[in-house]
C-alpha cells in the first residue's frame, strides 16, 4: 500500500537520496556525466534542507510513503517562478521516483497528489519544465494530461548548453 503526504525534515535524506539516484539514472546520455557524478546525496540533502527551511509555506513537498513510512518518491510544487505575474499559474518543480520503481504507479500517485494540492493553492494551471531529451519524462507528463507549449529555457550544466521545453496543463477544479 502506498500514500502521500507532505514531507518532513526527516524525510530530507531519503528524498535526496532518490533525487540524485533519479538524476544518474533518467539523465545518463543527457546531461554530462562529469556532472552527474559529482552529484552527492549529502550536498543535495544540505541544500534541500536550507530550502525547506526558508520556503515559508511558498513550496510544497509531497512525498510518497509504502506501509513502513519508507519513502518512494518525491514531488515538489508552487508558484510559477517565470515572468508570467499570474497567481493562478503553479509549478511542479520536481518528481523523482525511486530509479527500481518507475513505472509502478508511484510518480502517477504523486502527480495526481500534486494536481489535488494545486486545486487546493489555487492553481488554474500547472507549469513544468522538462529536458527536451527525457522522452521518457515527456510521454510520462503527456500521458498525464500536460502538453509542450513551445516555450524553451537552455541552462548550462558542465560547460554543456542543455535545452528544456515547458508543459501546461489545466487543472480540473476536480481530481
Amino acid at each position: 500500500m502506498m500514500s502521500v503526504r507532505v514531507m518532513k525534515e526527516a524525510d530530507i535524506a531519503a528524498v535526496s537520496a532518490i533525487r540524485v539516484a533519479g538524476w544518474k539514472a533518467a539523465y545518463a546520455g543527457i546531461v554530462p556525466q562529469p556532472y552527474l557524478d559529482g552529484m552527492r546525496v549529502e550536498e543535495d540533502a544540505e541544500r534541500c534542507r536550507r530550502r525547506f527551511a526558508r520556503s515559508g509555506g511558498q513550496v510544497l513537498d509531497l512525498v510518497a510513503v509504502d506501509d513502513h513510512s519508507e519513502v518512494l518518491g518525491w514531488a515538489c510544487l508552487g508558484p510559477y517562478r517565470g515572468t508570467e505575474a499570474d497567481h493562478a499559474l503553479g509549478e511542479l518543480y520536481a518528481l523523482y521516483v525511486q530509479p527500481s520503481l518507475i513505472g509502478t504507479g508511484v510518480g502517477r500517485t504523486l502527480l495526481n497528489a500534486v494536481n489535488t494540492h494545486a486545486v487546493a493553492r489555487g492553481f488554474g494551471t500547472l507549469l513544468l519544465w522538462v529536458f527536451r531529451n527525457n522522452f521518457r519524462a515527456r510521454r510520462f507528463y503527456e500521458l498525464a494530461g500536460y502538453s509542450a507549449d513551445g516555450a524553451v529555457q537552455v541552462d548550462e550544466y558542465d560547460g554543456v548548453l542543455l535545452s528544456e521545453v515547458r508543459y501546461r496543463r489545466t487543472v480540473p477544479d476536480v481530481i
